[in-house]
């Protein structure tokens, strides 16, 4: 099979098309034939060798794939089986950027219907991190003030339509005295267009505004009560001034990097919690729990069209370089693609 792999660590440069053996499904997997696999950050942190695969993960890069099932391991169980010739979105710990994959079964979600299934490569990995993060760590209710860093892009845009979304469901959110906010932090006026069109209540430009103060302008300073926060050390001190009281903020990326001082008076006087998760290194049975909670909550809302998935560019597989070069750039606004066939 096709697949791309990383020679060294750097920037797109290092990806190259190679020829792999095409994996076998084990008992309790299945095997894929991939129609298109989802660019992350995580993808981006690999391949600058900040953040390697799991032991016993495949070195290929990806971590959300769209397919059809074609096999399944000897001795799986009937549901397993039943599996085969279905089309299918998988959460991996690697190896989406090829053209087959293997997955432990309880890692596959049918494709939403209504969605087509190259746009469906886009949705699993973003799914699991946005709701065992705001609803699984930091137990967000209706009522929440969120603050999501990276608005605009393929997490932010799920987020603040999951949130839109979880709000209506419940009834709650838009108490006349004290109005659910859901602010996004960008990096252009298009974007923060863009950003609010999915249902985002604020967007900031983070290059033209000091967002912790826009946050106590926008919620009268009380802060917002969860934060979901992408680029780590140099939004630290601000992050904490952007917390109310009690607030809870979720650290899923270090884009702008790892240490920074921290005032531990700070979080003691206002109650204060720092979560750090990466769901890709997860064990298996908190992935298949993660990916039955996505199952419950948020599948049926992409079905009523409650979330709308937001594709922003699509690339063959012998484009890998070319979708890293668009990715790192930065200007994309949704999920960006590679199609395997």
């Amino acid at each position: 099979m096709r697949a791309v792999e990383y020679a060294g660590a750097g920037g797109p440069e290092v990806l190259s098309v190679v020829t792999r053996e095409r994996p076998e499904p084990a008992r309790g997997q299945v095997l894929i034939e991939v129609v298109a696999a989802g660019l992350n950050r995580a993808d981006v942190a690999q391949r600058e060798g900040a953040y390697p695969p799991p032991a016993g993960a495949s070195d290929i890069p990806g971590l959300e794939v769209s397919g059809r099932v074609i096999a399944c391991g000897d001795g799986s169980e009937a549901a397993v089986q039943e599996l085969v010739g279905t089309d299918v979105v998988a959460l991996l710990a690697g190896g989406g950027y090829a053209e087959y994959v293997a997955v432990d079964a309880r890692h596959t979600l049918p494709v939403p219907a209504g969605i087509d299934v190259l746009d469906a490569a886009g949705l699993i990995e973003v799914a699991a991190t946005v709701h065992s993060n705001l609803r699984g760590e930091a137990g967000l209710t209706p009522e929440d003030n969120l603050l999501i860093h990276g608005g605009a892009g393929g997490i932010g845009t799920f987020a603040v339509q999951f949130v839109r979304a979880f709000r209506q469901r419940s009834g709650s959110g838009a108490n006349a005295d004290r109005p659910a906010h859901t602010i996004v932090t960008v990096g252009s006026q298009a974007k923060a267009e863009f950003a609010l069109s999915c249902g985002a209540t604020e967007a900031i430009d983070y290059s033209a505004e000091d967002f912790s103060e826009r946050v106590r302008e926008i919620t009268d300073g009380a802060g917002v009560d969860v934060l979901l926060d992408v680029v780590g050390a140099p939004y630290l001190e601000k992050n904490l001034g952007s917390l109310s009281r009690d607030g809870r903020m979720v650290v899923i990326g270090l884009q702008g990097g790892r240490k920074a001082e921290l005032d531990m008076g700070l979080m003691l006087g206002r109650r204060l919690r720092i979560i750090a998760t990466t769901l890709r290194a997860r064990d298996a049975e908190r992935k298949a729990e993660i990916v039955r909670g996505v199952a419950d909550e948020v599948w049926p809302l992409i079905e009523s069209g409650a979330i709308v998935t937001h594709t922003d560019a699509v690339f063959d597989l012998d484009q890998a370089r070319e979708a890293h070069e668009h990715f790192d750039a930065g200007s994309h606004t949704g999920k960006v693609l590679l199609r395997m066939r």
